[in-house]
Order: structure tokens, then C-alpha cells, then sequence
């Protein structure tokens, strides 16, 4: 399919997540299936300080799939010039604005979901990266901002006009959080009123009964997952495997303990060793698939070296415990 004019493989995307979607867990995830993923989310302001860490995090290495660059901030001039260097450091495929984070220190700053808002600026800030940017710029949003908020349609009407290329809806209003269920008929709503530009769905894509079941509901192009891929990230060959009427393929311990042992060998090459206490969220998520390893989790929380870890994961092989079903 075509997304953006960008030719991708099929319509399972994995959703930005920030401290999650860095260089080692976009390349696991393509390897599976995904077929077009996006950066953390940067911010803007810091690219123009010039700001190392940040543009780190925008490296995409070759021979990747489509990758969009996310950016957040609230300053229509300072996200023009942020876009603008995001698209030169990564060359990316396109850009993408968040206006969905839920989290609070974001939200204070006028930055995120806050911009539900303020459509106005959320419209300037759109219009003014559009024109700064030779490269798609796409929106991703929410449900509304408040808890009984349904201000989608509208916002997203504004988002078509300002000149997105794409919109991506999570079905959930900011004050929700992560909590309660994504309303897929919220989302619906977005996909009947909005024709020139795709839409995509996000909010409880957990599995690939999930994942269809919101392309389906919804009518939306492509669906981004995100927690479901966190220590999952077969759920995009599981989501392949069921759009073919194939069965889908629960993993054993022994190739989730590969998988873990290979994400974490990349991270290393990528951050060093000390990066291994960044890690220790993925390989907890791992381990969540696999029943009764609650005291290599609790060694795992404390792991520090790449030696440590492996050992822990050689000690589970051989125990051959039960996998979960994702």
C-alpha cells in the first residue's frame, strides 16, 4: 500500500513511544513485519540548541524501512525550525507532530494533547512545519482532552486543512491516560469525516485479533501499535499471519529468550554497557510472556552487564517455562 506516496508493505505501523522506539527495537520490530515505524519523540526546541542527545536520537541506520521523525513542542516558529532539522539530521521519510502525549510534564508546558486545546495554534504550528519540510507532515491527536471530551472530529477537520498528509487518532481523551478502553467509534467518526488524507487507528492494538478488529470497526488505513509490542514484538508477524487466514504462531521460551539476548546485544552496540539499565524495562516485558520466572525477574530488574543478563536467560532456557498467550 501507499502511505503518504511512500510505498510500505502492509498497514501495521509501530506507534512513537518515548524511552522505547530508539535505533535497536525499530530495526527488532521491522524484522517481524512492521512496516513503517517512527523515532521517540524529540523536542524541537532542543534541536535548535543543538542538542546531542536529541539528534542521537533521531539516527536512522541503512537499510531500514520508512521511518517518520516525531517532534513535540508548542512554539510555531521554534517547530518549524525543529521540523526542519529533523528531516535534515534523520532524513527521514516524513515528520510527525505529537499532540497526544497524556504526560503531565509535557501537558504543563502547553505541549502534547495540550494543544487539543488551542486548535488555533495547533493549526499554526501544523501550517508553518508543513511549509518548512520537504517530506510528508503528519498529526497524531486524540479523542479530546478532557475525560468526557469528544473533540476529535473537529480537530481533526483542522488537521486536514492545515495541510497534514496523515492523522493518526488514539482513542482515548488525555485525562484517561492509559486507562479504560480506546473508543474504536470515535475513531470511526474521524474516518468518515476525514477523505483526502489516510487515517490511522491507535489504542489497544494488544494483538492481532486487536489490530484487525480496529481496522475493521474503525475503517481506518493502517493501525499503530505500541504497547503491544513492548516484549511482543512478533505481534506484526502475528498480525501478517492472520490478514492471510494463517494461524498465528504463539512463540517458545527459547525464542523469546533470543529475541531478548539479541535486543539487548544491539543496545549495547548502540549505547554501551550502561545502557543495559535502560534495557531493563524490555527484558521485563519479555519476561512477562513467560509464566512463573518471578524471581529471574526480580534478578533481571537488577541486571547491570550483558554477561549477568545472559546468564539469567540461560537459566530460564533451561527451565523451559510456559508462554503465555499474548
Amino acid at each position: 500500500m501507499k502511505f503518504c506516496n511512500i510505498e510500505v508493505e502492509n498497514r501495521f505501523f509501530l506507534a512513537p513511544m518515548a524511552g522505547v522506539t530508539d535505533v535497536p527495537f525499530r530495526t527488532i520490530c521491522e524484522g517481524y513485519g512492521a512496516a513503517l515505524t517512527y523515532t521517540e519523540m524529540v523536542s524541537a526546541k532542543a534541536l535548535t540548541y543543538k542538542d546531542e542527545k536529541s539528534a542521537r536520537m533521531l539516527h536512522l541506520p541503512e537499510g531500514r524501512k520508512p521511518c517518520f521523525a516525531q517532534i513535540f513542542g508548542s512554539e510555531p516558529d521554534v517547530m518549524a525550525e525543529g521540523a526542519r532539522l529533523a528531516a535534515e539530521i534523520s532524513g527521514a521519510e516524513g515528520i510527525d507532530i505529537n499532540m497526544g502525549c497524556p504526560v503531565s510534564k509535557i501537558v504543563g508546558n502547553g505541549e502534547g494533547s495540550a494543544l487539543m486545546r488551542n486548535p488555533k495554534l495547533a493549526e499554526e504550528i501544523i501550517k508553518k512545519v508543513v511549509a518548512a519540510v520537504d517530506v510528508p507532515v503528519t498529526v497524531k491527536f486524540r479523542k479530546g482532552f478532557e475525560g468526557g471530551a469528544d473533540t476529535c472530529v473537529d480537530f481533526a477537520k483542522m488537521v486536514e486543512q492545515a495541510g497534514a498528509a496523515a492523522l493518526c487518532v488514539h482513542g482515548r481523551t488525555r485525562a484517561q491516560m492509559y486507562t479504560g478502553l480506546s473508543d474504536r467509534e470515535a475513531i470511526a467518526r474521524v474516518r468518515a469525516a476525514i477523505t483526502s488524507i489516510p487515517v490511522l487507528a491507535s489504542g489497544d492494538a494488544l494483538s492481532a485479533r486487536a489490530c484487525h478488529e480496529i481496522l475493521n470497526e474503525t475503517g481506518a488505513d493502517a493501525v499503530m501499535i505500541a504497547r503491544g509490542a513492548e516484549g511482543n514484538p512478533f505481534i506484526f508477524e502475528d498480525c501478517l499471519r492472520w490478514e492471510c487466514g494463517e494461524e498465528v504462531r504463539r512463540p517458545t521460551c527459547g525464542e523469546i529468550l533470543d529475541i531478548l539476548v539479541r535486543h539487548a546485544e544491539a543496545m549495547v552496540d548502540w549505547k554501551g554497557e550502561r545502557s543495559l539499565v535502560e534495557f531493563r524495562k524490555h527484558a521485563l516485558w519479555y519476561l512477562g510472556r513467560l509464566s512463573g520466572v518471578k524471581h529471574y525477574k526480580v534478578q533481571m530488574s537488577g541486571v547491570s552487564d550483558l554477561e549477568h543478563l545472559k546468564a539469567i536467560c540461560q537459566a530460564i532456557r533451561e527451565e523451559d517455562p510456559a508462554v503465555k498467550e499474548a
